[in-house]
């Protein structure tokens, strides 16, 4: 794609036509049959043949708030007569998979769909269709749309345990994926610092593993320490009034749940979780914070990490109390989430503790396991074994795969794509989320302004993913569930931040995961992307302007 700094004043000056169609995520089938347009008033009416009830609820509640909020349009349902949208319950030629179908003519608009949330897929591109401009008036042009999803799994991440980030946030994230219609949200909880949700069984989680005394200034390894504390939690009330609002928008809220590693934060709580209780918490004196110094002159061992990387200390293998604590985590954990997965991590565990612990070499000596890495795959095998007893499914970073895979576990792949074709030869079920293309905490520009941990991943580069791997046989395809955008919030401290490393690229990552793969095209993308930020300045979004910056052209050829 070109980009020129010109494109941006042209972008900013830009005047949408009725008779132009531009919609991201591509759909599968466009047809503008006559030329014309259908004008929504400032009130309009709305019916539907769907069965009452919440899902269809949330779609007409959905697309009358939007119309409100953004064209002062009031939509009502029908007392009878002719409607300006109407909703009709439709079966699809899919077998069973969503579709819809748009339809705008002179008799307005017509929303044919197999389900509530193929409906909710229908008015995301039709909201699409409206002006960018506010300007007391709503054209829609005249349009034939069918359309369904490539891939059942369309996920966004957000780590919240490097930075805490309010409910009101969450819900504001959640509204970004479902105008992209991106359907899972996978959301990061603990971490080594910070535990970010209520277990009313082990309170001090919360009154010690969500609070850390300072955190390292700039990028690791640092310069120094901020000493200023960060906390934040979600009550267990909070998480159901999230996953509650992720549902009204069809979205589905996978929590993650770290083991064994990256578990400082709760054995700062819960110091006899660690292999080695009385060890003080490794942290370089350079990069310590002043109240933590005082803590540990005064005798506490266990700390909430306040810099980033991989920590020894994690969850003991050996002792039975490990697992009953883990068990009754997530006892309280599902309770909040319906989905059928729990993300448990699996990554990043260094064995060094597990190499000098009597406990866990017992462990091993019983179960006649030949290393360490096997000693993980039994910590994951057995939370797995307790997780489907529940009616749960796991799912883990690729290092799960190390020692031997969990029967049932799906893996997300993420050093790479290697971990995915393997788990995929398997037969297991994939989601394909490789640094290269799916971290969202890399820069988008050469000329980034704030730090963050490295990496260059533009729009561009996002756009040419392709999550099946050339190297899987076609009869494994069927295991690659989709793919997902990892949102790591060690150099995110504000939602405004976080806002500008999500934008453009999610736009590129839901064209990957909804449109099927010969109907993209970069160039015609490019087209829709100058209206698409429109759209984020309607919206009040905060995104990046790295697409009208030459220099990364230049650096993403390299």
């Amino acid at each position: 794609m070109k980009r020129f700094l010109s494109i941006m004043l042209a972008c900013c000056s830009l005047v949408v036509s009725a008779q132009e169609i531009n919609i991201i995520p591509q759909p599968f089938e466009v047809k503008q049959p006559q030329k014309g347009s259908y004008t929504l008033k400032q009130k309009i009416t709305w019916s539907s043949n769907f069965p009452d009830g919440e899902g269809t609820n949330a779609v007409t509640n959905y697309l009358a708030e939007y119309l409100k909020k953004y064209y002062n349009i009031e939509a009502v349902k029908a007392k009878g007569g002719k409607a300006d949208i109407v909703f009709s319950s439709t079966r699809m030629p899919t077998g069973g998979a969503l579709a819809y179908r748009l339809n705008v003519s002179k008799s307005g608009i017509r929303i044919e769909a197999n389900f509530d949330e193929s409906a909710f897929h229908a008015v995301q591109s039709l909201i699409q269709l409206l002006p960018v401009q506010q300007n007391g008036t709503a054209a829609i042009p005249y349009v034939q749309i069918y359309d369904k999803a490539r891939f059942d799994y369309r996920g966004m991440h957000l780590d919240v345990g490097r930075h805490f980030e309010p409910v009101s946030f969450i819900k504001k994230y959640i509204d970004y994926l479902a105008l992209h219609k991106i359907n899972v949200f996978h959301w990061h909880l603990t971490e080594d610092q910070g535990w970010r949700i209520e277990i009313k069984k082990y309170p001090e989680l919360t009154t010690i593993g969500s609070k850390r005394n300072g955190t390292i200034i700039g990028r690791y390894p640092g310069k120094g320490n901020d000493n200023k504390p960060h906390e934040g939690y979600y009550t267990q009330e909070e998480i159901k009034e999230v996953v509650a609002y992720a549902k009204s928008r069809f979205v589905e809220v996978v929590p993650e749940i770290e083991l064994p590693g990256h578990g400082s934060a709760a054995i700062a709580a819960y110091p006899s979780l660690s292999c080695f209780p009385n060890r003080t918490t490794e942290i370089p004196l350079n990069m310590v914070s002043m109240k933590t110094v005082q803590e540990a002159q005064k005798g506490r061992v266990k700390f909430v990490q306040e810099t980033w990387g991989v920590f020894d200390d994690v969850f003991c293998a050996g002792k039975d109390e490990t697992f009953k604590f883990l068990e009754n985590v997530l006892d309280e954990v599902i309770t909040m989430f319906p989905s059928k997965y729990v993300h448990i991590g699996g990554d990043e565990c260094p064995k060094t503790h597990w190499k000098q612990c009597p406990n866990c070499q017992k462990r091993m000596k019983e179960l006649k396991l030949k290393d360490e890495h096997e000693l993980q795959s039994y910590f994951i095998q057995r939370i797995e074994k307790y997780l489907n007893a529940k009616g749960k499914t796991i799912i883990g970073w690729d290092e799960i795969l190390e020692g031997g895979l969990a029967p049932n576990a799906q893996v997300m792949s993420w050093r790479g794509e290697a971990g995915g074709i393997a788990a995929a030869k398997e037969n297991h079920y994939v989601i394909m989320t490789p640094g290269s293309h799916m971290y969202f905490d890399h820069k988008q520009t050469a000329n980034e302004d704030s730090v963050t941990i490295g990496g260059f991943t533009t729009v561009q580069k996002v756009y040419t993913y392709e999550p099946i791997p050339k190297e899987l046989p076609e009869s494994q395809w069927k295991f690659v569930r989709g793919a997902q955008a990892n949102v790591w919030t060690e150099y995110m401290n504000n939602s405004s931040k976080i806002e500008y490393m999500i934008f453009p690229r999610m736009a590129a990552l839901s064209e990957v995961l909804w449109t099927a793969k010969e109907k993209r095209n970069a160039a015609d993308f490019e087209k829709r992307l100058l209206v698409q930020f429109k759209r984020y300045d309607m919206w009040g979004a905060n995104y990046s302007k790295a697409y009208f910056d030459p220099k990364s052209t230049v650096e993403a050829k390299k």
